[in-house]
């Protein structure tokens, strides 16, 4: 899914339009940390299923 320069500002545009200029940053910034977090998640997850390797004697 690849999204182009006219297609993010007609996002924004509509975003700015439904919620008005007052909660854009607080959105942006909740949308950061949600992905933030899911990356966290994320990483944790795929570090605790990392097979173990034997320890060399």
């Amino acid at each position: 899914m690849n999204l182009g320069f006219g297609e993010i500002l007609i996002i924004l545009f509509v975003a700015l339009l439904v919620f008005g200029p007052s909660k854009l940053p607080e959105l942006g910034k909740t949308a950061g940390k949600t992905l933030y977090e899911f990356k966290k998640g994320m990483n944790s997850v795929m570090k605790d299923e990392e097979p173990k390797k034997p320890s060399q004697k």
